[in-house]
């Protein structure tokens, strides 16, 4: 049987005097946006390393019992995503982020206009839970009739807009492998063919 990877609210001091806090991880637990097993994650959060008033101390008090909230919190999504459960915080967070992360770390260029595509179709804003399948033909459709992002009078070609489809197909299976994705949309969807290229030669 699996074990359930605890999440530890830590403390580490700084050079600077400060303790900053963070999430430990045991066992580790793997990144979706890396796809790298992590064991620490910081928070961004402060404290005074040697608090020299009440207002200091308060302070620390108060970013301490943050700390603690947000632990729990990350903790529930580590059960949901372990167990299967429906992560319902998750479906608030930004999809459009994860897709960017995703596709600034592919090699391929085809990513990052796929997603540019993506951005300017939902205008900016997309989370997880609205990753719905009326939405990803709705994008379909817009790959079949966009114009290209350099040459803006120009028409997208059938087989770039399949290739754009096909990596935001690829990135809805790997959301929903990782249990970001409530439904596997991406089995309902339907390819854009390409069309046959013929070549002349002299």
């Amino acid at each position: 049987m699996d074990i359930c990877t605890k999440v530890a609210l830590r403390q580490r001091l700084l050079d600077s005097g400060k303790i900053t806090l963070y999430f430990d991880y045991y066992p580790p637990i793997r990144n979706p946006k890396t796809n790298k097993m992590q064991r620490h994650e910081y928070l961004g959060i402060y404290l005074y390393g040697n608090p020299t008033n009440k207002v200091q101390r308060d302070f620390n008090q108060a970013m301490l019992e943050k700390g603690e909230l947000l632990r729990c919190r990350r903790q529930e999504q580590v059960i949901n995503r372990q167990f299967g459960f429906i992560d319902h915080s998750q479906q608030k967070e930004d999809f459009l982020a994860y897709y960017e992360e995703y596709a600034r770390r592919q090699s391929n260029t085809k990513w990052r206009i796929s997603y540019k595509h993506f951005q300017i179709f939902t205008g900016g804003k997309c989370t997880f839970g609205e990753i719905t399948l009326d939405l990803c033909n709705k994008f379909r459709d817009y790959l079949l009739n966009a114009k290209q992002l350099k040459h803006t009078k120009k028409k997208l070609s059938k087989n770039a807009a399949s290739g754009y489809f096909s990596t935001f197909r690829a990135l809805l299976k790997k959301a929903y492998k990782e249990k970001l994705l409530t439904e596997n949309v991406n089995d309902f969807l339907e390819y854009i063919e390409w069309d046959d290229v013929v070549k002349e030669f002299l």
